[in-house]
């Protein structure tokens, strides 16, 4: 499968192939459709997510790992079971503490992933 499967109601994780998207970070784009995106973010320790903004609202799950969040100028650690919400053009990055994964769902769908 490809990210070919928007719209599609069933997405198994095990058919969709990971993208490097920096040094020991890759994104896999899961479930999505025009109104919101799932995208499973894995990082080695060490892998940053470089500070960046976007016109989407993005809620952020740390299914495994440590991480440190600069969300909108502060800075915070976070760990398995957190979550984060990161309002429209708000500026945001993350440093990789333990390797980890992140859960993001954003709204609308980000189509420059896709």
């Amino acid at each position: 499968m490809d990210k070919n499967h928007k719209n599609r109601q069933w997405v198994f994780n095990q058919d969709i192939p990971a993208e490097e998207t920096a040094p020991g970070a890759s994104r896999k784009v899961l479930a999505f459709c025009d109104q919101a995106m799932c995208v499973e973010n894995r990082f080695e320790e060490g892998a940053r997510g470089a500070l960046h903004s976007h016109p989407h609202t993005q809620i952020t799950y740390v299914a495994e790992g440590r991480f440190r969040f600069t969300i909108d100028g502060v800075e915070r650690e976070v760990k398995q079971g957190d979550t984060l919400l990161k309002q429209n053009a708000v500026v945001h990055g993350c440093l990789c503490l333990e390797k980890g994964v992140l859960v993001d769902f954003f709204t609308p769908m980000r189509r420059e992933f896709v």
